[in-house]
């Protein structure tokens, strides 16, 4: 019946020609107070039914025309008039009730207390002090006055200083302030009772009270008495008001025969017991003792939880047909049980009287209800702690069906899914509703196909064939309404490529991909939304834009830890929609770990303890732990140590005298995070030193000297101050004792040493507080002096044109005076064997590092006679040279020609010069001269060849060429081993015979004939005899003084003492800083390659043999190469025995 009723009201919303009863839909509060505040106090009433209803008031119990007021706020077709606050509000107080009635019947409000409060003062009085003796107990009265609730009591002295509180002294739930016994210091004059009322915003204060303690006495009171009991539905509240009694007593509460409610607590030091939200088995009777060391006492208390009224069963609006029977029930609890009244229309029942109606007990029935019965019935229960009031509509009537759902609605459901499609009725009596498809007379049935009690249709399992026009029909005594609905089948919406789950680094891009599919008549009507976190993601499209969107893909800019969470993507039409969902992981580096305490402090080592910061997604690999101290480095953080990721401890190994702090910092597969903050300072006391030197080096610059060097401690390393080195050394091969030196630097000079012998050598550290540990032996050698000796037996074995093998006999070593170093051998060219020009080149050297009895010389010029001699080399320098060994190369093939040039193009012939190769290697046997034409498309056509036989002739003119062709030239000068590298040209003939002829030289083309002319042969001629002049008072200026025969003397007998008096050049082989001159001199790697060659060292087994990075020998930089090889013969010296 409740839903027909409902339905009632939204027929009435939409404008439906229906009667109603009046129903109450707002309405002021029971108690309405008047707030000196407020500006105004509205008094609520509003109602609807149809007709409309009008609306009267009572106050207190008779009739009220708020419109007769003239100073009263109303408003046309409402019960609301509002009272202003302007002065005089006393005369409104009152209790008010509404009325709303039409020709139906009559519905009423609450009844509304207006309240006018007023301001609470406490009376103006005279108190005389209260003489209390010492140990007595005594009380000093607050009496507040009456006024709105809360009211809250605060005891304080003149000054608003709060008195002071405890087991002694108490205050009680009427604002009393109790004292067990006095004392001493409870005399003052200044106890003020203060009364604040917070919902008018008042505080009110008593006259202050005096309170005199005279001679003390120990007293114990024999009663303990309750003050007073308060109970209602939210809180139970025991106080015991007076514990007269020296010593202070303790209190203890117990429940008789129950434990204490779990939910009570003590306040007040325990002697209030407090129990919220109370029920009724918290009733029963409580116990309050008392006791101290003389004795104790008892109170009881018996507790009786009331509560106000509650429905058991609440009238409900009823729609009934004529000629039924009606029942109305109304029951309520509470404690004391409440009072049930009936009104109809407002009206007490028994003043209504009606021969059809009875009353049993909380029911009233309505027997063979008519027309006239409709009514509003109100049922109000009330007992001493409030009232509760309920109007129920009682509709009698016949009506037709009348389907409030609109005609013609449209219904889309997708395919698989649920649809409810609605039929809305509203009759009396209640219709019969049944749905039909496509104007067939049958009812739709089966499984899927369900009608409910409100006329819905619902079909489950929806298919392609329920789409379709659909009818309700609605059937009752009075007559019948239909209504037609269609149904539209849609595709399902379907995420076809869901995001996936992503991890991705902080203040990058993310990009999360979502496409759908759906069906193509919500084209203008799908939406692809994002959500995170269950919350839509809002886009903007700014230049400033966190998010954008665009083919599905969700960007994410400059992603940050805030960004981390679960994405959605929802595809969305009207009728359903499809989601998927994303985890979104951001990675970083670790925060900064945190809390870093130091404990377990040692001399030299302490732990350090943190918490480690987020690790962002990225598992902690590694802890970083630096340390700085303040004395050597201040500022400068250095790594102390590592530890595994699943530590957030480590004992910290330190040195002496050192003021640490520390910080950590943590490590993941993104990166090192930031450091902690650093610890508090601690500073380790001195102690000896840990460690001595280390990388000692032992060096002999001179013959009777043994220089001493180390790698010094670092100043953390001292442990403390005053640091110094002692310098033990002894001899190896003799017996002796070790002789000791203190010094403070890193180095020491021992004199007078024998030449290259064996020495043990130990450093030990030592500081103020002791020395270090006993240190390690190392062994090394005195200076070294030069070698005294010359390899003996050298020989020279020729390989080919090129290179040459050279053996000799190792030098003892007894001679050696030193560390082997290597051998060098010294080769220069002494002329060419082609004219027997006798031309002393520039020395070179080659180096071979270790022992070794032969080595290959490569790079050598062929057809030429050279010059060798062998020496060793130490540490010191190089030693004397061996005897000169003179040697020849065979003949190789020619160098490369300097100059091949097209002279003269004509269009058949073609004229070539060229000069003979600057280093023939050989006597030369002509020159190969081949020629072959090239088309258009570069191929080449066949290759002709002319073999030149006289080396003299320079020149050759080609015939029977193609015209306007193009032709490559080869030319190759040869001996008889073979025809050395080519040198190409091109050109291409002319269509016609011309007079131009190009010059040899290259340097300028000149008209055809003026080689013929005098003034031109002169010309030329004047300028070779100038350059001859200057050739020849160069090469006299170089040999003045006789400069190679000196030469050579020294390459055959070189001086011990003068190689020996500058270690850096003795393996040098130019003269002094002389250049030799512009196209003289070439590397070997060049010679090697410009008489094409294919020796190498690799060929020849001499892999010891050095190289500079561009190829060239290292015996052309000897100079500093030698410095590399002695450092690393000092550094096998100074490898610990």
């Amino acid at each position: 019946m409740f839903e027909y009723f409902a339905h009632l009201n939204a027929c009435l919303s939409v404008c439906c020609p229906v009667e109603q009863l009046p129903t109450i839909t707002a309405q002021s509060p029971s108690s309405l107070i008047a707030f000196p505040f407020d500006e105004s106090f509205p008094v609520t009433c509003e109602a609807k039914g149809n007709p409309e209803p009008e609306f009267r008031w009572t106050k207190n119990g008779q009739e009220f025309d708020p419109f007769l007021d003239p100073r009263l706020l109303k408003e046309e077709n409402s019960g609301t008039f509002v009272i202003p606050n302007n002065g005089n509000l006393t005369e409104y107080q009152g209790t008010y009730r509404c009325y709303a009635s039409n020709n139906l019947g009559t519905a009423i409000s609450r009844e509304i207390e207006f309240i006018v409060p007023h301001v609470p003062k406490f009376p103006k009085e005279t108190l005389e002090p209260v003489m209390v003796e010492e140990g007595e107990p005594f009380t000093l009265r607050c009496d507040p006055p009456k006024g709105i609730p809360p009211l809250q009591i605060y005891w304080m002295t003149i000054n608003l200083q709060h008195i002071e509180q405890d087991e002694r002294v108490s205050m009680g739930l009427n604002g009393d302030l109790y004292f067990s016994h006095a004392v001493e210091k409870d005399s003052r004059r200044d106890y003020c009772c203060f009364a604040a009322f917070p919902r008018i915003r008042t505080i009110v204060q008593k006259t202050a009270m005096s309170v005199i303690v005279k001679t003390s006495r120990c007293h114990l009171g024999s009663s303990v008495f309750p003050h007073s009991l308060f109970s209602s539905q939210t809180k139970l509240r025991l106080t015991m008001c007076s514990l007269p009694a020296s010593p202070t007593p303790q209190v203890e509460w117990v429940k008789m025969g129950h434990q204490l409610p779990v939910k009570a607590k003590l306040e007040n030091h325990g002697k209030l017991l407090i129990v919220p939200t109370v029920e009724q088995e918290d009733s029963g009777k409580y116990m309050c003792k008392a006791k101290n060391v003389l004795g104790e006492t008892f109170h009881y208390f018996t507790v009786t939880v009331e509560e106000p009224p509650e429905w058991v069963f609440e009238p409900e609006s009823q729609l009934n047909m004529i000629g039924s029977e009606v029942l109305i029930k109304c029951s309520a609890r509470g404690t004391p049980q409440p009072t049930i009244t009936w009104r109809v229309n407002g009206i007490p029942l028994q003043e209504a009287p009606a021969t059809n109606r009875k009353t049993f007990d909380d029911t009233i029935m309505l027997h063979n209800a008519q027309v006239s019965d409709s009514a509003v019935y109100q049922c109000e229960a009330s007992n001493r702690h409030g009232t509760l009031l309920s109007n129920a509509n009682i509709m009698i009537m016949n009506l037709p069906p009348m389907i409030l759902t609109k005609e013609g609605e449209d219904y889309s459901a997708v395919e698989g899914k649920v649809v409810m499609m609605h039929c809305k009725v509203f009759s009396s009596p209640p219709s019969t509703i049944t749905w039909s498809k496509d104007d067939s007379s049958e009812s739709v049935e089966g499984p899927r196909f369900t009608v409910h009690d409100n006329g819905s249709l619902e079909i489950y399992s929806i298919e392609k064939d329920d789409m379709g026009q659909y009818t309700c029909s609605a059937k009752n005594t009075e007559g019948t309404s239909t209504i037609d609905a269609m149904l539209y089948v849609k595709d399902p919406t379907r995420i076809a490529v869901a995001p996936e789950d992503q991890q991705i680094l902080m203040g990058t891009t993310a990009q999360l991909s979502c496409m759908a599919e759906y069906d193509k008549s919500f084209s203008n009507d799908f939406e692809l939304l994002w959500e995170k976190d269950g919350v839509e993601i809002a886009l903007n499209y700014t230049e400033n834009s966190k998010y954008l969107v665009e083919d599905g893909i969700l960007q994410i800019i400059n992603v940050s830890h805030r960004d981390q969470g679960v994405y959605t993507c929802v595809a969305r039409t009207p009728v359903d929609q499809d989601m998927a969902s994303v985890l979104l992981m951001v990675l970083d580096v670790p925060d900064a770990p945190e809390n870093l305490v130091l404990s377990e402090h040692k001399s030299k080592t302490v732990k350090l303890k943190w918490i480690p910061g987020d690790d962002h997604n990225s598992s902690i690999i590694e802890f970083i732990i630096m340390y700085e101290e303040s004395q050597w480095e201040p500022g400068n953080w250095k790594e102390l140590l590592r530890v595994p990721g699943n530590q957030n401890s480590a004992i910290l190994k330190l040195h002496g005298h050192v003021d640490y702090r520390f910080r950590v910092s943590g490590v993941n597969d993104v990166g090192t995070g930031p450091p902690s903050e650093p610890t508090e300072r601690y500073k380790t006391p001195p102690a000896a030193p840990d460690r001595n030197p280390e990388n000692i080096k032992i060096e002999g610059h001179l013959p009777h000297e043994m220089d001493i060097n180390w790698e010094p401690l670092l100043p953390i390393e001292h442990n403390g101050p005053g640091l110094e080195y002692k310098v033990s050394y002894r001899r190896q091969d003799v017996e002796g004792d070790w002789k000791e030196h203190m010094v403070k630097r890193h180095s020491f000079v021992v004199k007078n040493t024998p030449t290259f012998v064996p020495y043990e050598i130990k450093i030990q550290a030592k500081n103020h507080q002791g020395w270090g540990p006993e240190p390690k032996i190392v062994t090394g050698y005195s200076g070294e002096d030069f070698p005294s000796a010359a390899p003996d037996d050298v020989a020279v074995e020729v390989m080919n044109s090129t290179v040459v093998k050279v053996s000799w006999m190792r030098v003892h070593k007894d001679k050696l005076h030193g560390h082997l170093g290597g051998y060098r051998i010294n080769w220069w060219r002494l002329r060419r064997l082609v004219d027997s020009k006798k031309s002393h080149g520039d020395k070179h050297t080659l180096t071979f590092p270790g022992d070794h009895n032969h080595a290959t010389i490569p790079g050598l010029t062929p057809f030429s006679e050279y010059s060798l001699i062998v020496m060793t080399f130490n540490g010191r320098g190089n030693g004397p040279g061996s005897h000169p060994v003179n040697f020849k190369t065979p003949e190789g093939v020619p160098e490369k020609n300097p100059v091949f040039r097209v002279t003269d193009i004509q269009k058949h012939t073609v004229s070539l010069v060229w000069a003979a190769p600057l280093e023939p290697n050989g006597i030369l046997t002509g020159y190969l001269l081949e020629y072959q034409l090239m088309n258009d498309t570069e191929d080449m056509g066949p290759l002709q060849t002319v073999d030149i036989s006289n080396p003299d002739i320079t020149e050759w003119i080609l015939r029977d060429l193609e015209p306007k062709s193009k032709y490559k030239f080869y030319l190759r000068s040869c001996t008889t081993v073979g025809c050395g590298p080519v040198i190409s040209e091109e050109c291409t003939t002319t269509l016609e015979t011309s007079h131009w002829v190009l010059f040899s030289s290259g340097l300028a083309s000149i008209h055809g004939g003026i080689s013929t002319q005098g003034w031109f042969i002169g010309l030329m001629c004047a300028i070779a005899l100038l350059t001859l002049i200057v050739l020849i008072a160069c090469f006299v200026n170089r040999n003045k003084g006789g400069k190679y025969s000196v030469k050579e003397k020294e390459d055959l007998h070189p001086d011990v003492e003068s190689q020996g008096m500058n270690d850096d050049t003795f393996c040098e082989y130019s003269d002094n800083d002389e250049k030799p001159l512009k196209g003289s001199q070439h590397s070997l790697s060049r010679e090697i390659k410009a008489g094409d060659s294919g020796d190498s060292l690799v060929d020849y087994g001499e892999e010891d043999a050095q190289f500079n990075e561009d190829g060239s020998f290292i015996g052309e930089y000897a100079g500093r190469k030698e410095k590399r090889v002695s450092a690393e013969i000092k550094a096998t010296i100074q490898t610990p025995a």
